[in-house]
């Protein structure tokens, strides 16, 4: 019977000494590869050992143990001599003074490509730690396209750091955590890679929540014996049967891991001792013929649950998953599962992608690797067609949390969607021109709706004509981030002058609502900036991104802007480098922290609908007899399409003074299920943090989600960021927002 994932300190790392290791390091890839370059990976050890010298981690460890760590199990994963390279020079060039450019010189260059993949962009300035993080995965995909190679190393490298994650604190531990449960055990799952998966989650959940994950390692322990008992009795009759039938097989138990159990106790509202399937059987077998054979058998021993037979050998999970799977009555009416795979079907279970990609010196991969990527360059596709670095993790997590629908075209080719996708992206999925020249489609022989939402089993036709083009409501209605990329390519392509002269327009009215001319902000070096950061070729192409919806045409003036307070803020200190002798310098702050320009002391109000904090984006709205109200840049009431066209010329800049002021009050909304103690918690919290509530109103919606409206007093939109963080790892919490009144 296999142990349960998780067992306390498994995770604590050998403890032997790094240079027996890195022997049994290089035996292990002699053993899988006797051609292989092992003194490469000799003297990356020696390397690291030197750059890392005198280098600790938080736990108090030589930092040499991490990467050596990671060449191990990335050795036990059978993974080749220069990606186990890779593996002890990750972090040389990211935390030592060594270059890439020495790292090429010593190893060559395809050693150098997987550690620039894995290399943090940490040397370059941003303004948000959300925005490196997303340019951080951009460059890690960008970097995987090429070479699978660089995304296992990264894996590898989540693993152990979240093995080792009882030293760091505890905001590191649940940033960390966090981003490993939305990122990387997705893209392992991703990949097939399962074992690496399931140990990232599980050590995610101890994180996150140790008290469910205490209960359910507890619970479990407590009824181990019994369920494995249960278990034994059904592995012993398989095993009988399999025998009598003459097909040689292993027959094993398979626990549930534990963020799985916390999963279904969550979405289904279940305690653990209503969940029948913490272990499963699994029977492997030599061949596919054997499989069908055992599904048979087990169904004539045990009673099938209808529905319940599911067929991953014929139609493979887009991850290369394979195996039969159904679930079963036992004998004493306890569901439980049975899944029946081949040898190498099981290795590729385990280990995905790591088990195909078996490199050869001066062999870059298979060919057949390409469409198990496919879904990878779909994605860099649709993030290098100019959308806003800001959509990256959004459409990341889309692609990775999605699941699977199994449709047929009419020949009877297995097409995998997302779930919810709809008849437009399977046209898109097909080809590109058939989602052009698609004018409707069928379902099953009937003619069905654009908006069709596909199903399991489906046969899909599609109806084509020459003259016919998508539209632009098709944006509505798609799912996959494939098909948006190449609808927006086609309005891109086809209405390409008319885009242009529409963005001009949006942009310069933009720039008008916010009281610039366009020789202000549209200067050569700032728009050469503003071109690379969108990914933009030449103006004409910004203006028609604007102008078909890629980019807004706020974000663009707003980013223009920025750039010119800061100019202006430098110039300043250049000209008034010293503080005023012998007497305050006069200020044009109003009593609110505002600098109304070109004004002084004007009455000044911020506007109740948005509430502003500083660090927001503002602008100012000269109002009749009462002042300038002062609105966030993104304020629904402020924009252009709700005010009179007499109303725009009455926008006057406003920006935050240097100037400490006084607190201002900040509206979040609180999304939880409805349970006993929930504003409790959050009072407690707001204590703690020693932020003061202003107004507090509570509701139910029909959903039975309990929905916290309070208003909170902050000093800047930084504290109120910290704020909406430490409430979103409360328990239960869904989703913190702010909101306007």
């Amino acid at each position: 019977m296999d142990k349960a994932i998780l067992e306390d300190e498994k995770f604590a790392g050998t403890g032997e000494d790094t240079d027996a290791a890195v022997d049994k390091i290089i035996k292990m890839i002699q053993k899988n590869n006797p051609g292989a370059n092992t003194d490469m990976i000799y003297i990356a050890y020696k390397l690291a050992k030197h750059a890392h010298e005198n280098q600790f981690r938080k736990s108090g460890e030589p930092y040499i143990n991490h990467p050596v760590q990671i060449a191990y199990i990335a050795a036990e994963m059978s993974v080749d001599a220069v990606a186990v390279t890779a593996c002890l020079l990750h972090d040389v060039v990211e935390d030592t003074p060594y270059r890439l450019e020495d790292i090429k010189a010593f190893f060559g260059m395809e050693v150098a490509e997987l550690v620039d993949g894995v290399t943090k962009l940490t040397k370059l300035q941003y303004s948000t730690l959300e925005e490196q993080q997303v340019e951080n995965l951009r460059k890690m995909f960008l970097a995987m396209a090429k070479d699978i190679r660089v995304i296992i190393v990264k894996l590898i490298d989540r693993l152990h750091n979240m093995r080792t994650l009882a030293s760091m604190s505890r905001e590191k531990q649940l940033e960390k955590a966090r981003e490993t449960l939305e990122v990387y055990a997705p893209l392992a799952h991703r990949l097939g890679m399962s074992k690496i998966k399931i140990e990232l989650e599980d050590l995610a959940l101890k994180y996150l929540d140790p008290v469910a994950y205490d209960e359910i390692r507890e619970s479990i322990s407590q009824k181990r014996s019994e369920r494995e008992e249960y278990i034994g009795r059904i592995i012993e009759n398989i095993k009988i049967k399999l025998e009598e039938a003459g097909i040689k097989g292993e027959v094993r138990g398979r626990a549930k891991h534990f963020y799985s159990i916390f999963r279904k106790m969550y979405t289904q509202n279940k305690n653990i001792d209503e969940i029948y399937d913490l272990f499963a059987v699994r029977v492997i077998v030599d061949s596919v013929a054997d499989c069908y054979a055992v599904l048979g058998m087990v169904h004539e021993m045990y009673t099938p649950v209808p529905m319940r037979v599911k067929d991953y050998i014929a139609m493979p999970k887009p991850n290369m998953y394979q195996s039969l799977h159904t679930t079963v009555i036992g004998d004493n009416g306890t569901p439980f599962e049975i899944q029946i795979r081949t040898w190498e079907m099981h290795k590729v279970a385990e280990e995905g992608i790591a088990a195909h990609w078996k490199y050869k010196e001066g062999i870059s991969g298979e060919t057949s690797m390409d469409s198990k990527l496919e879904w990878v360059r779909q994605l860099l596709e649709t993030q290098m067609n100019n959308v806003d670095s800001d959509d990256f993790l959004s459409t990341l997590k889309i692609d990775l949390f999605a699941d699977e629908v199994f449709v047929f075209t009419p020949n009877g080719k297995v097409i995998c969607l997302p779930a919810k996708s709809t008849v437009i992206d399977f046209a898109f999925a097909i080809h590109s021109e058939v989602g052009y020249k698609m004018s409707g489609a069928k379902v099953n022989g009937k003619i069905v709706q654009n908006n069709y939402i596909l199903k399991n089993g489906e046969i899909v036709e599609i109806l084509a004509n020459n003259t016919h083009g998508p539209s632009l409501d098709w944006l509505k209605i798609v799912r996959t981030n494939q098909a948006k990329s190449k609808i927006n390519q086609w309005f891109k392509k086809q209405n390409r002058d008319d885009n242009i002269i529409h963005g001009k327009e949006l942009i310069e009215k933009e720039l008008k609502r916010l009281g610039f001319t366009h020789s202000q902000l549209f200067r050569d070096e700032w728009v050469s900036r503003l071109l690379k950061h969108y990914g933009y070729q030449n103006i004409d192409d910004l203006y028609a991104g604007v102008g078909y919806g890629a980019v807004t045409p706020q974000k663009i003036v707003l980013r223009l802007r920025d750039v010119l307070r800061q100019e202006q803020r430098e110039q300043q200190k250049r000209l008034d480098p010293l503080p005023v002798q012998g007497g305050e310098k006069k200020k044009t702050t109003s009593g609110k922290g505002i600098v109304v320009k070109g004004i002084d002391n004007c009455l000044v109000r911020l506007a109740g609908c948005c509430s502003p904090v500083p660090g927001d984006e503002i602008v100012g709205f000269i109002t009749k007899g009462r002042g300038v109200s002062v609105h966030r840049a993104d304020c629904p009431n402020m924009r252009p399409e709700v005010l009179p066209e007499e109303d725009l010329a009455r926008f006057i800049e406003v920006y935050w003074s240097d100037e400490p002021t006084s607190s201002y009050v900040a509206n979040i909304q609180i999304e939880a299920p409805e349970r006993a103690g929930l504003m409790f918690e959050v009072s407690a919290l707001l204590n703690d943090m020693h932020i003061s509530c202003k107004t507090v109103n509570a509701f139910v919606n029909k959903k039975n989600i309990a929905v916290l409206q309070i208003g909170i007093e902050i000093t800047s939109v930084s504290e109120l960021s910290g704020v909406v963080k430490k409430i979103r790892q409360l328990p239960d919490v869904l989703n913190v927002t702010r909101i306007s009144n």
